[in-house]
């Protein structure tokens, strides 16, 4: 019997598992892949906090996740590299599910997170991080006066195009419709920027380059017209930044918590609609889906976790 179960292995979940290990709280952290989620295919992270970022070098997101495992593993916390099949979140006991075992708990968190929604087009996943992202904040300062491509239509595909003409020198907007999905007063303020253009009827068949994206394949949605766009020589490369939508991985918590776009409804001290379940990062509702802000759902639950079982709010 455990007192807590982090679902996930992410900056929410690590912290989270740092911060209940600290808490003397008998910690099990179950992750079936590699940890960092996201963040772990990202090749330069400089705007985390205390990162190891100077002017010579960047910290990959790969970097930044080995130094928050180092530190979850100091504070005792007990790791199992599995998969979650089911999970039982009613009554005082939770029960977790995996393929080999049942583990049982006083409270969960689940830091399962999200995944972009794909393009699905030939040379995506070549290119991620090598060309393709799908994090303005994060990627938008690596393509300073370069050209950009921007695959979305909607609020969040706009505004993040309009923050990507801070650096780049020309955003394209890459549009399947003949107009913005996006709200008016975005569609207002992105018609003011004369660094914004607009491709409208197309879809990304195709991304191409040798070793960085410097080619892709659009086809006209109406006509059916394939073309090649190729990178400024001068250039030898391009950016393609892409905002379609988020999947949460919440396949597993449907019917038993409270979601809203299958996303997990939460409090602010992170926590559910079912008592003793709680929720940290991507995968609830909010607004920015950073580093920064999972690290900070991950400690506001486990801190919350800790409170409650001293207080007997979980017996």
């Amino acid at each position: 019997m455990y007192d807590v179960i982090i679902i996930g292995a992410g900056p929410a979940g690590l912290t989270a598992g740092l911060y209940s290990g600290r808490s003397r709280l008998n910690t099990l952290i179950i992750e079936k892949a590699a940890d960092g989620g996201q963040i772990a295919i990202t090749d330069e992270i400089e705007n985390y906090p205390g990162g190891l970022s100077n002017e010579e070098s960047t910290e990959s997101g790969s970097e930044l996740t080995k130094r928050m495992s180092r530190q979850v593993a100091q504070f005792g916390a007990e790791r199992v590299s599995a998969e979650v099949t089911k999970v039982e979140l009613e009554g005082k006991v939770k029960k977790v599910h995996t393929y080999d075992a049942v583990y049982e708990s006083r409270a969960v968190i689940v830091a399962s997170g999200a995944y972009p929604r794909l393009i699905g087009c030939p040379g995506e996943k070549e290119f991620t991080g090598r060309g393709v992202s799908y994090c303005a904040t994060c990627d938008a300062s690596f393509f300073e006066d370069f050209e950009v491509f921007v695959v979305g239509g909607g609020d969040t595909a706009v505004e993040e195009a309009m923050y990507i003409t801070k650096f780049a020198r020309k955003v394209t907007v890459i549009h399947r419709r003949d107009e913005l999905r996006a709200t008016e007063s975005i569609r207002e303020r992105a018609s003011k920027n004369e660094k914004l253009h607009f491709m409208w009827n197309s879809v990304v068949t195709k991304l191409d380059g040798d070793g960085l994206l410097s080619r892709m394949t659009v086809k006209d949605t109406v006509t059916g017209e394939e073309r090649v766009i190729e990178a400024d020589p001068e250039d030898g490369l391009f950016g393609v930044f892409v905002f379609i939508g988020f999947l949460p991985n919440s396949e597993l918590y449907q019917g038993q918590l409270e979601m809203e776009d299958n996303y997990i409804v939460a409090d602010e001290r992170m926590r559910t609609n079912l008592k003793g379940v709680y929720v940290a990062g991507d995968i609830r509702i909010k607004p920015f889906r950073q580093v920064v802000t999972a690290t900070s759902d991950g400690a506001i639950a486990a801190m919350q976790i800790e409170h409650d079982l001293a207080s007997g709010e979980l017996d």
